[in-house]
């Protein structure tokens, strides 16, 4: 998936229909995959890396506009991410 495909996958999730942050909403795909990489989990370019990435960079775009206390992890993207992780943990045992 390529990247414009990324960000317009994030500007669906959020739903904004202008480019007036694309620049900044970019920079958190990077984010997100900085961080995504740091749990231990590879871009291996699939569709469950990919849809991870951009939840992620959601999440991060929503939790600067949180109130405090407010901006923990979804539960739904900490239990994507393991099962990513586990996934691919599962399949470098099996090679």
């Amino acid at each position: 998936m390529s990247d414009q495909e990324k960000l317009a996958m994030l500007k669906s999730d959020l739903q904004m229909l202008t480019s007036a942050n694309d620049e900044y909403l970019t920079t958190l795909l990077g984010v997100a995959s900085a961080a995504i990489t740091r749990e231990g989990i590879v871009n291996d370019g699939s569709t469950d890396y990919n849809a991870a990435q951009v939840s992620y960079a959601a999440y991060l775009f929503r939790k600067r506009a949180a109130q405090i206390g407010e901006t923990q992890m979804p539960r739904f993207l900490r239990y994507m991410l393991n099962n990513l992780l586990f996934s691919q943990k599962m399949q470098e045992e099996g090679s």
